[in-house]
């Protein structure tokens, strides 16, 4: 009986225990935090040199209309640090599964530098949230896909900037009319001496 006893609290308490009584850590919990310093040291801290790190180098981010490879991702990363310096990115649910790592995150900052989407800085202070599974082995990310909510970020950046935009629409508007008047004017100086 006392064997068996301690065979049982052997099986209980290895999965916990580790040479000087640290836990053992599962590869799914490597993996998450392999993704977690994606958001804290790449993003949050603009410690771009952590890459070579955490990705492969035969990394694929398999975007929506293209894959590109770690050096075009990682040109995005310092573009969207520059467009927003403020920027924090919120985790808020990581799962693991097998080598599949998904993460729901927050994308918080303002928009105080030109390049985010082609945009001249807008000063917009953006909220939107989106989901990244990454896809690892030997502790490093090889595949990452991401959805955001894309049209959430535009209507925030025009919510931002409508004064504007209604200015611009009744410059545009006022010039329209102005071009017509101007170019009715012309046409009929031109058929009166047309006619004279």
């Amino acid at each position: 009986m006392e064997r068996y006893c301690s065979i049982v609290f052997l099986a209980i308490m290895a999965p916990v225990l580790s040479r000087g009584g640290e836990p053992i850590q599962s590869q799914a919990e490597r993996n998450k935090a392999v993704a977690l310093r994606v958001f804290e040291e790449n993003f949050n801290q603009g410690r771009f040199q952590v890459a070579d790190e955490i990705y492969a180098p035969d990394f694929q981010n398999h975007g929506m209309h293209r894959d590109v490879d770690l050096r075009v991702d990682q040109q995005a990363v310092h573009e969207e640090k520059k467009a927003f310096p403020d920027l924090k990115m919120t985790v808020t649910h990581v799962i693991a599964e097998g080598d599949l790592v998904a993460v729901r995150w927050v994308f918080r900052g303002t928009h105080t530098a030109a390049g985010y989407g082609g945009l001249p800085a807008t000063g917009t202070r953006l909220e939107m949230s989106g989901m990244t599974i990454w896809r690892l082995g030997d502790g490093k990310i090889h595949d990452e896909w991401t959805e955001f909510d894309e049209l959430r970020a535009y209507s925030q950046v025009i919510s931002h900037l409508k004064g504007y935009l209604l200015l611009g629409a009744l410059v545009l508007v006022a010039a329209l009319v102005a071009l017509e008047r101007l170019l009715w004017a012309v046409a009929c100086n031109l058929f009166r001496k047309l006619r004279a």
